[in-house]
């Protein structure tokens, strides 16, 4: 029989117990599938990830391989690498959209009333994102093979470089779950994510691994951001050659970008909804 405590005349139970982190995930889990359930009753969701890769491929390849490296086919084996970190951030926008509107559409209303860990709506929107990750980079690598690309390292460097990309780009989705509760509404979403998707992207190495010609403090600025260490670091890992400390760097700065944006989301999202 439950525990009864009588307060001021009236009766009341005992307070229910915290949600175990194994709960916690499982109820992550079950909300990330809702999100999946939507792009497959509504695959057209997914149009912008997968096209917007090809475009970005098929743009710089054919109007900077020739300046910057002499060649399309060079600069394809350069390019590829680097655009698998700018389409990790890219693919980000979405989920703040997505969570902006369910918002205003009071769907996160509905969340709060059910007994389901607090943290469940935010961790699973992120989950799902996978998807959108996944199609990202299979439309990116088909395009790069159709195009000529070929990887230089053992498989299992490949999928370390994938899974290192895939590990950032969980991270920078908070920053898209952070904006979606900051924005007023799903138009400006867009709006707020570039200010800090475009200096990150192509404030970096993605598109010139030389950065040696820019200006000192563009220069000094990408060896600071965390995109280029990302890019160089798939770069190693996918074409060969020293590592060196990308890889530490990047895991460095998605823990850091993790542990800054999960609680100012959290309690945006206590505020919010």
């Amino acid at each position: 029989m439950t525990a009864m405590t009588t307060v001021a005349g009236g009766v009341r139970g005992e307070p229910p117990r915290r949600i175990s982190p194994r709960r916690t995930l499982r109820h992550s889990l079950t909300l990330a599938w809702r999100n999946v359930a939507q792009l497959r009753h509504s695959p057209e969701k997914l149009l912008d990830s997968t096209l917007t890769p090809v475009v970005f491929l098929l743009l710089f390849l054919y109007v900077f391989g020739g300046a910057v490296a002499g060649d399309t086919h060079a600069y394809l084996q350069q390019l590829l690498p680097g655009l698998v970190a700018q389409m990790a951030m890219f693919a980000t926008m979405g989920l703040g959209t997505a969570l902006n509107e369910d918002i205003h559409k009071g769907v996160f209303d509905r969340f709060r009333s059910l007994p389901i860990a607090r943290s469940a709506p935010l961790t699973g929107a992120v989950i799902g994102e996978t998807v959108r990750f996944c199609s990202v980079m299979v439309m990116l690598v088909l395009c790069g093979t159709l195009l000529g690309f070929r990887f230089d390292n053992d498989p299992l460097s490949v999928l370390a470089a994938f899974g290192l990309a895939y590990v950032f780009y969980l991270a920078v989705c908070w920053i898209s779950v952070l904006v979606g509760l900051i924005a007023p509404s799903p138009e400006s979403v867009q709006g707020l994510s570039f200010i800090f998707v475009m200096p990150l992207t192509f404030g970096s190495s993605i598109l010139v691994p030389d950065t040696s010609t820019m200006p000192g403090w563009l220069e000094a600025w990408t060896k600071v951001n965390p995109v280029t260490h990302l890019a160089d670091a798939v770069r190693a890992l996918t074409l060969g050659g020293p590592v060196g400390n990308s890889v530490w760097y990047t895991l460095a700065w998605a823990a850091g970008i993790v542990a800054v944006t999960f609680p100012l989301a959290m309690r945006m999202y206590a505020r919010r909804v």
